[in-house]
């Protein structure tokens, strides 16, 4: 017979409880442990990065800008009439000089014209030499009766001046004498009038000739204007150069103003630089520069910036120093440097792959073992083209990573491979 065993049970339903007990407290501690145990640092190959020391020294400021090269003197020539072009002389390459025509053009309305000017210019001459003639002949007359006029007078007192000594010794009447005195005063009178008369005719002839000589300079121009339009048909360079570009086609018609080739001398280049507008603010007139023609360097020095800013950048025009070097021709791609100016003992390190000047930016330093890397602020400073200056965050010596860390960007560390 069985003997019942009283306790047994709640001692196992003890254990039990217990036993839950402790389980769930090792689970909510396992938990809390999981909960704050740090994720493993994401791996990078060192290969894969960009490295960069902090130094402290003297720092370069500079400025790159891609360009092209252009010739400092460029003429566009222009048509001075309209017309329609009948043949291209020469083509874009060759060189040209002052006198070469390059286009000939037509214009059948224009010759008439110049036609029609010679025959008006031809009838304003003849207008005017008969006019002249005319004139001097009525003056010549003028002149002969004042002439005339002015010898009766003069007769006249002479002969006054007898009468009067006749009558001091009594051998002339006193009426003559007084005759002959009247007539010397009117004669007088009439002369004075008559030069009066003449300097006034001789002013007016004048006047008219100006008038018809002014229309025969009228005549005159207007010829000389149409022969100089009709000259332009054949279209000349202006100078020695070689010409760049024919802008028209034989066939086309053309009107007063239309472009139609450009001569630039090769031998006189600058170099035309296109500066980011953010990093063109302290570029100056005179500062160096250095021109990249991937066919050799020469220097130069900034001799124009333009004030306009242009798809978010500044030209800046670069006048070059010393001999080009072989290649160098007009529309030819160069990178130009331009240097701001140097900072003495300043702390700087290589320039990020993001980060513009006078900015908070984070970069990854290297810990003294070189295995990881720790995300910490950086103050950046003034900028240069492969450099920039490092305000606070770093001392010299630290090692950073200076290329595109984005993809890492949730993590504060991480870790290089080899």
């Amino acid at each position: 017979m069985d003997v019942k065993r009283e306790g047994v049970v709640e001692a196992r339903r003890k254990k039990q409880v217990i036993y839950s007990i402790l389980g769930g407290i090792v689970v909510v501690l396992a938990s809390i442990w999981l909960w704050n145990l740090e994720p493993a640092p994401p791996s990078v190959s060192r290969s894969s990065v960009y490295l960069g020391s902090v130094e402290r020294g003297e720092m370069l400021r500079q400025v790159r800008g891609p360009g092209t090269l252009v010739p400092e003197e460029i003429r566009w020539i222009s048509s001075r009439v309209q017309g329609r072009v009948e043949r291209r002389v020469v083509l874009p390459g060759a060189e040209v000089g002052p006198g070469t025509v390059i286009l000939e053009l037509s214009n059948p309305e224009l010759e008439q014209q110049t036609e029609d000017a010679m025959l008006r210019l031809q009838q304003a001459e003849a207008d005017f030499t008969n006019r002249k003639a005319d004139l001097d002949s009525r003056l010549l007359n003028e002149h002969a009766a004042a002439a005339a006029l002015e010898s009766e007078f003069k007769q006249a007192v002479l002969q006054y001046e007898a009468d009067s000594r006749l009558a001091e010794e009594g051998l002339k009447p006193e009426l003559e004498l007084q005759l002959s005195k009247l007539r010397a005063e009117e004669l007088e009178s009439r002369n004075e009038i008559e030069k009066d008369r003449l300097r006034a005719n001789e002013e007016a002839f004048a006047a008219q000739l100006t008038s018809e000589r002014r229309r025969l300079d009228q005549a005159r121009a207007l010829y000389q204007l149409r022969v100089e339009q009709l000259d332009s048909l054949s279209v000349s360079a202006g100078l020695n150069g070689v010409l760049q570009e024919l802008a028209v086609e034989e066939g086309e018609q053309i009107t007063v103003g239309t472009r139609l080739a450009r001569v630039a001398q090769p031998e006189n280049l600058k170099a035309e630089l296109r500066i980011a507008e953010t990093q063109a603010k302290d570029i100056a007139l005179g500062q160096p520069a250095v021109i990249d023609t991937r066919n050799g360097i020469i220097e130069g020095e900034v001799m124009r910036i333009d004030p306009a800013v242009r798809n978010g950048s500044v030209t800046v025009d670069v006048s070059l120093i010393g001999e080009l070097p072989k290649g160098a021709r007009p529309d030819l791609s160069v990178d130009g440097t331009i240097q701001l100016e140097r900072l003495e003992d300043v702390l700087y390190v290589g320039r990020p792959a993001y980060g513009q000047a006078e900015s908070l930016i984070s970069l990854y330093r290297l810990d003294p073992e070189g295995n990881t890397a720790t995300r910490i602020q950086v103050q950046l400073g003034r900028t240069s083209v492969t450099t920039v200056e490092v305000r606070s965050g770093l001392v010299e010596g630290d090692r950073v990573i200076l290329s595109d860390t984005s993809q890492w960007e949730d993590s504060d560390r991480i870790r290089l491979d080899a």
